[in-house]
């Protein structure tokens, strides 16, 4: 992993919507190469936070800097199963989607176009219409898409939510690679941290509206989210494993176990 610079830093940064603070004095640094986890809850200001790296949402103070070009795989994108869009036409919209008119046929572009569907596994579906595909397989092919002007950085929200459990390891692996291999950094958006844990570098972890960051075992710790949400968490070790317990809060807490207020996690 190439960590000789930053590819994105961000400073003190704040984000108001009318009546409501969402991020509030955030900083944290990503190297070249680096697999960082987004981690929160629903509504803890995860997407406001992507939205403002890519400057779509204006922030109320504080920076964002950015060492080179961007890539971004949204949260949610409905796909109609009638549109005759193929896997690959997705990933080509990557190279010209923003020019007017139909892009004209190009074998340098085909060329490009099937090295990024070999990138991320997808030739075996490259010609079957989006709208046919897995989720899992949509998400190859968004990456793919977002990935093929081999940009820097790597943003995804929740690319990891509603996929089965082969399909999330996959994903994980797949981004892992990218940045070991590549040197992208990625900064990845989950409610669950415990399928990225093998592979961060680091966590910014977000409740309140504030956020934690650093190196996993050392924001995942009792004093650190006990500030950070504002009331006693107790985080536990046992066997190689990590419980965080709220009683009372399971509603606040990324990964938390049915009918019972706790979430475990595997730290490296």
């Amino acid at each position: 992993m190439n960590t000789l610079a930053e590819t994105l830093t961000v400073s003190q940064l704040s984000v108001s919507f009318p009546g409501r603070q969402v991020l509030q004095d955030v900083s944290f640094s990503l190297a070249s190469g680096e697999v960082c986890g987004l981690i929160g809850s629903n509504g803890s200001g995860k997407t406001t936070l992507l939205r403002t790296i890519l400057g779509l949402q204006a922030a109320t103070s504080g920076t964002v800097h950015l060492n080179g070009a961007v890539g971004y795989v949204p949260q949610k994108i409905a796909f109609d199963m009638d549109m005759p869009l193929r896997a690959r036409d997705v990933v080509g919209l990557g190279l010209d989607g923003n020019r007017l008119g139909l892009p004209l046929p190009s074998l340098s572009k085909r060329r490009k176009v099937d090295a990024m569907l070999r990138a991320v596994g997808a030739e075996a579906f490259a010609d079957q219409r989006i709208g046919d595909l897995s989720g899992g397989q949509q998400q190859r092919v968004l990456i793919a898409h977002a990935m093929i002007r081999r940009p820097r950085l790597l943003l995804l929200d929740e690319p990891l939510a509603n996929l089965d459990v082969r399909a999330v390891a996959d994903i994980v692996g797949l981004l892992n690679r990218f940045a070991r291999e590549e040197g992208v950094t990625v900064l990845v958006s989950a409610h669950d941290m415990n399928p990225l844990l093998s592979v961060m570098d680091r966590i910014v972890y977000l409740a309140q509206g504030r956020a934690a960051t650093g190196r996993t075992e050392t924001v995942v710790r009792t004093e650190v989210l006990s500030r950070l949400y504002g009331h006693h968490i107790d985080v536990i070790r046992v066997h190689g494993r990590v419980l965080v317990i709220a009683a009372g809060a399971a509603d606040e807490i990324p990964i938390a176990v049915e009918k019972h207020p706790v979430h475990v996690c595997e730290i490296p």
